[in-house]
């Protein structure tokens, strides 16, 4: 292309006479007739400027000099200035693209070697462990060359990637992946691989063939891995499996595989399966270590500091509770305080209050005088409400001459009110008690309408009549000022207290001291597990931990302390240590290097039971690079808080011990899928509970749980003799022999086991919820499902004092006792026959009522005409007469004020929700 003046620009803007020919990359520039020539290149220095007409080029000469020209139209101008630009850059780029390739084989050759690398540190994973582990990928994730993204993106050298070597090409793509989901997948077409290839092991290492679940169970070896089972799922066949499976491959040495289990007998069992499972298939047993953690923990003291410590003889034979109550005695002996505090703590404060608001719920008694349902206190009567039940207790210990509900002695009645019946009389000094449900501000719960009016109606009573008023609120008892108060008040006017503990007692009996002691001892475990001090404990009572009653856990701390000291002291004066220490100690001589882990897959069975002392050990185990954790457990059978257990290590689990993988077992051998759907929608209620979708392989059943009622204790042992009865003809109908648990929820339940009944096909066998666990059986009769402090769920068991010592815990009400209810349900391999008693009906029950239709029925197995309160959900709907005759009330009155008229259904017909009516129960 040429460029050159026109005439009249030459002209009129003086120029000498000139023409710029452009050709490929070169130029030549004619000025008057000289001849210069050069590389485009040269002409980058090219300056153009416009005039009205024409424009001026500057041009850059090789020798260094510029010529000025002229009289080249503005629009030919901006021509020449683009093809020289467009021409400069096709240049440069041609340059770079030569130099691209000729330096890419240097600049891409870490890259081409990291993929190599990747690759043979992937079979070399797999052919070592069997599996990319977390913190394999995690290292080869960090591994993963930098500054790469901006120069393979470059269009250059994406014109370079499409013809190179496959290699090239293979680890550009890999570059490419994020590398944690490649990894994943890698293990995925692993496992699949895994599971044809060793399908005949998986079919024959234990008595029944694995099952899918178990099977990738086995092979997954991640760095941290949680196993949730279900109840009857295979976990205990899994483990041995999982131990088994590494030694046939070779993924570990059997030195370098340690098995942990909570007592001895799992322990046992867990080495006598190794030795029957793994023997038959030329695998070494014998040289897998399987202990408990406590003989582990020993071990590694022992070898740490060259010498054994001893546990406290009283701590190893079991005796600790004994040891704890002669403590308890030696403190009371030498100081009335804490003896006094003891007794009154066992005898008034032994029940944690429920919520504000709360306190008429779940009520554990039934008083036939009243025909209401309430709380049972030591003077023997029901009163309404718990926070009235602890200061008739207070009374009762006071030698205090008090009537509960007494009419007051002036008529009351008129169209708004009835004859009022103020809380307390003490007929001695002829005064009244009014104790108030109202908050440090004076305010009454929110659901309670129209409260502040009737305090002002009984107020204005008492000052109309000239009568003696005594008050107190909730806040009051919350603080305790509401005992130092009313002794004031009661000594003020004439009444001399006489606190007396040996007072024989007519109603509820008082908590006994093995039972308060056990409680100090669960408390005193966890907060050993957890390293507190006792000041710990006090900042978080500080921190309301456990509830708005501040007098009762202060007090309960007080009587902690002493008792706590006492212990250590014992401790140390014999040279000992507890269970708590010796787990403590021996994670803390592995953390500090004192003694080096040889294992590199460590497992642990049921870890629903692990304290946070067994967390920190095992953590401490596989602390070191490429160990293993394989935990194992169901989170919704946890049931050894008593023994130091703490739920949140297993539903906390990655929070606790780092990253980690969770597989689940969901199908049972065990339970009809019936009893799965029943107890499972029951458990998991808790929202802290880890969820599963449980599925059976046994044969469906039709009503798995069936309720009876009973009027009262006395029928419990007929109901339960009348069930043996009809099991036994089932079994002699079908010929199969049939065991039967008769479980309580304590040992003195047992009472209910008819000793004198026999059965040719029938083994019948009394157990406690908590020494089923493991076991298994045909059916199960559970023969008190009562609401009452030690009914089902115990109301002593699940103390909110022990968030104190439990960081984190778990607060859903009920927690322990319904994951207690859970493994009983779950011990039934076909169904669970539940015995209750009328107007004292387990929340439980009530539970299973309405939320699984459970239906209730009486002694000869029909169901009864019931009618659940479709307002609280926790009572019957039973006839009341009024003043406009009969009609339908909630049996839990008053904390449920439901009624509505009385129905006019047809004659027989049910009137429970949600069935139809039918001879011989209701059918699923």
């Amino acid at each position: 292309m040429n460029w050159y003046p026109t005439i009249i620009g030459r002209l009129l803007a003086p120029s000498p006479q000139w023409q710029l020919a452009i050709s490929g990359d070169q130029y030549e520039l004619s000025v008057e007739g000289k001849i210069s020539r050069g590389g485009l290149l040269d002409l980058d220095g090219l300056a153009i400027t416009k005039g009205l007409l024409w424009c001026r080029l500057v041009v850059p000469l090789r020798s260094g000099e510029s010529v000025v020209l002229g009289g080249l139209p503005n629009s030919r101008g901006n021509e020449l200035r683009s093809s020289i630009e467009q021409g400069i850059s096709r240049i440069r780029r041609l340059r770079r693209a030569a130099e691209l390739a000729q330096s890419f084989p240097d600049r891409i050759a870490p890259l081409v070697q990291w993929e190599r690398d990747v690759e043979r540190a992937v079979q070399s994973r797999f052919k070592q462990r069997g599996w990319l582990d977390h913190d394999f990928i995690e290292r080869q994730s960090k591994a993963k060359p930098q500054a790469f993204e901006a120069w393979l993106g470059d269009p250059e050298v994406k014109a370079l990637i499409s013809v190179q070597p496959e290699g090239v090409q293979r680890a550009i793509a890999l570059y490419g992946k994020r590398l944690p989901p490649w990894f994943e997948d890698l293990n995925t077409k692993y496992q699949t691989w895994c599971l044809d290839a060793d399908k005949a092991f998986f079919e024959q290492i234990e008595k029944s063939p694995l099952t899918h679940e178990q099977r990738q169970a086995v092979i997954c070896f991640d760095s941290r891995v949680l196993l949730v089972a279900s109840a009857g799922s295979g976990k205990t066949s899994t483990m041995v499996a999982k131990a088994a499976y590494a030694l046939k491959r070779g993924f570990f040495e059997p030195e370098r595989i340690l098995m942990l289990a909570f007592n001895n007998d799992a322990a046992a069992e867990l080495r006598l399966r190794l030795k029957e499972r793994l023997n038959p298939h030329g695998l070494p047993a014998e040289r897998v270590t399987a202990k408990t953690f406590h003989a582990f923990g020993l071990d590694v003291i022992g070898q740490a500091t060259g010498k054994k410590p001893s546990v406290a003889p009283w701590v190893e034979s079991g005796q600790d509770l004994e040891m704890l109550l002669t403590l308890i005695d030696e403190i009371k002996d030498r100081d009335l305080v804490f003896r006094t505090r003891w007794d009154l703590f066992r005898i008034v404060l032994g029940q944690d209050l429920p919520a504000f608001g709360k306190e008429e719920e779940s009520p554990d008694a039934w008083s036939r005088e009243t025909n209401r349902q309430g709380f049972w206190t030591l003077n023997n009567e029901v009163v309404k409400s718990r926070g009235e039940q602890i200061i008739a207790n207070w009374l009762f210990y006071n030698g205090v001459n008090y009537k509960y509900e007494r009419p007051y002695e002036h008529d009351t009645g008129d169209a708004q009110h009835r004859q009022y019946n103020p809380d307390f009389y003490f007929p001695d000094v002829q005064a009244y008690m009014e104790h108030w449900a109202v908050d440090e501000k004076g305010n009454p719960p929110a659901a309670f309408v129209g409260y502040k009016e009737g305090m002002a109606w009984k107020r204005a009573l008492h000052a109309r009549h000239d009568t003696r008023l005594l008050e107190t609120t909730m806040a009051d008892l919350w603080s305790g000022q509401l005992f130092e108060k009313l002794a004031r008040q009661l000594t003020d006017l004439g009444i001399a207290l006489d606190p007396n503990p040996d007072r024989p007692v007519p109603g509820r009996q008082p908590i006994e001291n093995p039972r308060l002691a056990r409680t100090i001892r669960m408390f005193q475990t966890h907060v050993k597990n957890n390293r507190l001090s006792i000041a710990d404990v006090r900042r978080r009572l500080d921190g309301d931990s456990a509830g708005r009653f501040r007098f009762r856990h202060q007090m309960f701390l007080d009587l902690f302390e002493p008792i706590h000291q006492a212990w250590e002291q014992k401790l140390r004066e014999g040279l000992y240590i507890d269970f708590e220490d010796m787990l403590n100690q021996a994670a803390e001589h592995i953390e500090q290097g004192r003694w080096a882990s040889p294992y590199e897959l460590v497992m642990v069975d049921e870890f629903q039971d692990a304290s946070q002392a067994r967390a920190r050990l095992a953590k401490s185990l596989v602390s070191h690079r490429d160990a293993c954790l394989f935990a194992a457990g169901d989170d919704w059978q946890s049931i050894n808080r008593f023994a130091g257990a703490d739920l949140g290590v297993m539903t906390r689990f990655a929070e606790i011990f780092g990253p980690a993988r969770t597989l689940k077992l969901e199908t049972t051998f065990r339970c009809p899928q019936s009893l799965c759907d029943i107890s499972s929608g029951f458990v998991q209620k808790n929202p802290v509970q880890l969820r599963k979708s449980v599925r059976s392989i046994r044969p469906n059943v039709i009503d798995p749980v069936q309720i009876i009622k009973v009027d009262d204790d006395r029928r419990i042992v007929t109901a339960v003799r009348r069930q043996l009865e009809a099991i036994g003809i089932e079994a002699a109908e079908s010929g199969q022999r049939l065991k039967v648990f008769v479980m309580g929820r304590y040992r003195k339940d047992r009472v209910y086991c008819p000793a004198d009944f026999k059965h040719p096909l029938l083994d019948v066998e009394f157990i406690t919820a908590h020494s089923s666990k493991g076991l298994e059986c045909d059916l199960v009769i559970l023969p008190r499902m009562t609401s009452e402090t030690l009914g089902f769920p115990s109301r002593i068991e699940d103390d909110p004092v022990m968030a104190l010592a439990m960081p984190g815990g778990d607060g859903y009400v009920f927690s322990e006792e319904r994951r207690l209810f859970y493994v009983a349900l779950t011990r039934a391999r076909r169904s669970v026959r539940l015995i209750t008693c009328n107007k004292r009906e387990s929340d439980f029950v009530m539970e299973l009522v309405k939320d699984h239709h459970v239906a209730m029925r009486d002694l000869d197995g029909e169901v009864r005409d019931e009618e659940l309160c479709p307002e609280c959900g926790k009572g019957f709907l039973v006839t009341r007469n009024g003043r406009y005759g009969p009609f339908m009330a909630c049996s839990n009155f008053p904390p449920c004020r439901y009624k509505r008229n009385f129905p006019k259904s047809a004659p027989g017909r049910s009137t429970l929700k949600g069935f139809p009516a039918q001879k011989g129960g209701y059918k699923a």
